[in-house]
């Protein structure tokens, strides 16, 4: 079974999908690994190194597609590319199925079996394949890394002898993955930390990171089999800002993080809330790729309001680290491939009853076997 690994070629793209202690694994197991030339180049890995490990180096990207039965990579591939795909092969990237029904009508045309990475099922089993969560851990971690250097103040609190020097205070809105580890970064830093979310359930995890959870009576909110928050009604949103406003007035930083799976983002902090902040304090939106938690933002810039409040609406968060990134990213293809790799015959086995299988598969034999993106079709 020969599995092909591309350049990532999204304009911006840092992140590797597959590096060469991966494709060792791999390459003991049986398989036999193709990768083009170039695929490390970004976080300094040598095709060398990826000789070394067992793979072999190809120049010709559309050779390389045409001869593979499966195709890893971290971005969705070019509509246009997947003509180039094996018949009957197995792609696994990051999909956007939601939203790329083009794309998903190619695969599915080419009679590609086509995973999609953010739809790995949020379970014990599943886990060490999550990629959304690890590239979401990394973004959290950016995030609050980003505001503190922008913030023209320290986060610590600092006993000196011209006097004491009181914490920031940051509020993080949305406590999944990512905002659970903003709340423990900033933490780190020695800021004064808050934290909101509409699912009742995460107040523990919130506390015991040391975070102060801010509690809104929003009524039935709760959260979706897979650990999402469920949309909020209009009321419902409208009773979150004003909650939240009083908080973000005392804040130096602002954290949002609210996302909804498949769906554009919520906005949460509106004109008002940021025309009651401070002076210079700093906005990060998280979710500004997907519509944008805080309205005013713009993708990949930072803006700045009447009252001076900085908003960062930086993309492609994850990319910034993009060394740790690709390793986790790396890690959850292999795990994935391992967990389904028989011995015998030293190949993947596409077993479309299994629940983590069924779950990521988009496309299989000329058809869109997703339920839920089916629907959506």
């Amino acid at each position: 079974m020969i599995i092909g690994i591309p350049k990532e070629t999204h304009p911006g793209e840092s992140r590797v999908s597959f590096i060469p202690s991966s494709v060792d694994r791999l390459v003991k197991k049986g398989a036999q690994i193709t990768v083009e030339s170039g695929l490390g180049a970004s976080i300094g890995i040598s095709d060398e190194e990826y000789k070394k490990a067992g793979a072999s180096v190809e120049n010709n990207r559309s050779g390389l597609l045409s001869c593979a039965d499966i195709v890893l990579r971290l971005r969705k591939p070019p509509v246009e590319e997947t003509g180039l795909l094996k018949k009957g092969s197995i792609h696994i990237s990051f999909l956007d199925p939601f939203n790329e029904k083009n794309l998903v009508q190619a695969l599915a045309q080419n009679q590609i079996s086509a995973f999609s990475m953010e739809m790995i099922p949020r379970t014990t089993k599943a886990q060490k394949m999550d990629a959304l969560s690890s590239q979401a851990n990394l973004a959290g971690y950016v995030t609050v890394i980003l505001a503190a250097e922008r913030l023209p103040k320290i986060f610590p609190m600092l006993m000196t002898p011209a006097g004491t020097i009181a914490p920031a205070r940051v509020f993080i809105i949305g406590a999944g993955v990512a905002g659970l580890q903003a709340i423990a970064t900033a933490k780190r830093l020695g800021a004064r930390v808050e934290a909101f979310d509409t699912r009742p359930v995460v107040k523990e995890q919130v506390q015991s990171l040391g975070a102060k959870f801010i509690e809104i009576d929003l009524g039935e909110t709760g959260q979706t089999a897979q650990g999402y928050a469920k949309a909020l009604t209009p009321e419902q949103l409208e009773k979150q800002r004003q909650g939240m406003a009083k908080v973000c007035a005392q804040s130096d930083v602002v954290i949002t993080t609210a996302q909804l799976f498949g769906r554009r983002a919520p906005v949460v902090l509106n004109k008002d809330i940021i025309a009651q902040m401070k002076p210079g304090a700093i906005v990060v939106d998280m979710a500004v790729e997907s519509g944008g938690n805080v309205e005013g933002s713009k993708l990949n810039e930072e803006t700045v309001s009447g009252n001076g409040v900085r908003i960062l609406g930086m993309g492609n968060l994850p990319a910034r680290v993009a060394v740790h990134a690709s390793q986790m990213y790396s890690a959850n293809l292999h795990n994935l491939l391992e967990e389904y790799w028989d011995k015998d015959s030293k190949a993947f086995k596409l077993n479309v009853e299994d629940e983590i299988i069924k779950g990521a598969l988009i496309t299989h034999q000329g058809q869109i076997v997703n339920e839920t993106v089916k629907k959506l079709s």
